[in-house]
C-alpha cells in the first residue's frame, strides 16, 4: 500500500510547478521581489479559509501553540525568503550555474539537519536514493553549461557556489523548522497542525515582505495588488502546493519528502517538450533518468 505522504508530495511538487510557471508569467509586470511577494500575500485567504474549513466542517479542534511552534516557525519562515533572496542574487553573476546547482544540494543538507535537530533516521537504502538523485539534479542544472558536472565539481571555492550552498542550507533549515514547527503542535491531527503552520507561517512572511517592499520598492505592493487576476491563481497553487509540503513533512522525515519533490523538475521537462516543444540534450535526459532512478531508490528504502 502506497503511503499517504507519497501522493501529497507529489501534488505538493505540481503543484509548485503550476505557481512557479504562473510566477514566470508576473515577472514581466513586477520585480523579482514583487513576484516572490504575490505567492505569500496571495495565498492568506486561501490559506486561512482551508484551516477554517478544517475546523468548522471536519470539526478538527485548532492547536494551542507553544514556545516550540513559535521559535521554529519563525526560523522557517526566515530562512524561506532568505534562501530564496540567495537564490535571486545569484542570477546577478555571470556563472550563476554553479551556484544553482549546489543550491540544489538541499536535499542533502536537509538530511543531515533532519538528523542533528530532530533525530530523524535515515535508512541506508534512503541514503542511496538521495546521492543518486542529487547527481542526477546536478547534471540537469548543468546540462547546458560548457564543462557541465566536472566544472561544477572544480568550482567549489568559487563564490557562486558558496552562496549556492547556503541558499540550500537555508532552505534545509527551513524545511526542518516547519516539521518541527508542525509536530511541536502535538496531537493526532496531522492535517490541522500542518493548515495552522501554514497558515501562522505565511501571515509572517507576508508581513516581513510588506515591509521589505515599503521601505526599499515603494509602490511594488500596488503593482502587485494591480495584477490581481494572476495574482490570485499564484496564491491558490502557491496555498495548495505549501498545504502539501507542510503536510507531507509532518507526516514524514523532510529530507524524504523534499527528495521525492525533485519529481518536480520531470514535471518541468514534460511540459517544456508537450507546450513549448524544447529539445532535451542527452546531458538532461541523463539527469532525468538518474533523478527517476534516484527516487524509486528513496522510495524502496524508507
Amino acid at each position: 500500500m502506497i503511503e499517504l505522504w507519497i501522493p501529497i508530495t507529489i501534488l505538493a511538487a505540481f503543484s509548485q510547478n503550476l505557481r512557479s510557471a504562473l510566477q514566470k508569467h508576473l515577472k514581466s509586470r513586477l520585480s523579482t521581489a514583487g513576484a516572490t511577494y504575490v505567492r505569500f500575500f496571495y495565498a492568506i485567504p486561501f490559506a486561512l479559509l482551508y484551516l477554517v474549513i478544517l475546523n468548522q466542517v471536519f470539526e478538527l479542534p485548532l492547536p494551542e501553540p507553544n514556545a516550540n511552534f513559535i521559535g521554529f516557525g519563525i526560523i522557517g519562515g526566515a530562512t524561506q525568503i532568505i534562501a530564496t533572496a540567495l537564490l535571486v542574487y545569484l542570477f546577478s553573476f555571470r556563472n550563476f550555474a554553479v551556484g544553482t546547482a549546489y543550491s540544489k544540494t538541499e536535499t542533502a543538507q536537509t538530511a543531515v539537519f533532519g538528523l542533528i535537530i530532530l533525530g530523524d533516521p535515515l535508512t541506508p537504502g534512503a541514503i542511496i536514493g538521495i546521492m543518486i538523485s542529487l547527481v542526477g539534479v546536478m547534471a540537469i542544472s548543468t546540462a547546458r553549461q560548457e564543462g557541465g558536472l566536472k566544472n561544477i565539481l572544480q568550482s567549489l571555492s568559487q563564490k557562486t557556489a558558496l552562496i549556492g550552498l547556503a541558499s540550500g542550507a537555508m532552505f534545509g533549515i527551513s524545511a526542518i523548522s516547519y516539521r518541527a514547527a508542525s509536530l511541536s503542535l502535538g496531537g493526532d491531527g496531522v492535517l490541522i497542525q500542518a493548515a495552522y503552520t501554514l497558515g501562522c507561517v505565511t501571515i509572517f512572511q507576508t508581513l516581513i515582505m510588506t515591509l521589505y517592499l515599503q521601505v526599499k520598492e515603494k509602490g511594488e505592493v500596488n503593482n502587485v495588488l494591480r495584477n490581481w487576476r494572476v495574482a490570485i491563481l499564484v496564491g491558490l497553487s502557491g496555498m495548495i502546493g505549501s498545504a502539501c509540503w507542510f503536510t507531507a513533512m509532518t507526516l514524514q522525515n523532510a529530507a524524504y519528502v523534499r527528495a521525492l519533490g525533485q519529481i518536480e523538475l520531470v514535471f518541468t521537462f514534460v511540459v517544456s517538450y508537450i507546450f513549448f516543444r524544447e529539445k532535451t540534450n542527452s546531458t538532461e535526459f541523463l539527469g532525468i533518468v538518474t533523478l527517476i532512478l534516484g527516487i524509486l531508490v528513496l522510495l524502496l528504502g524508507v
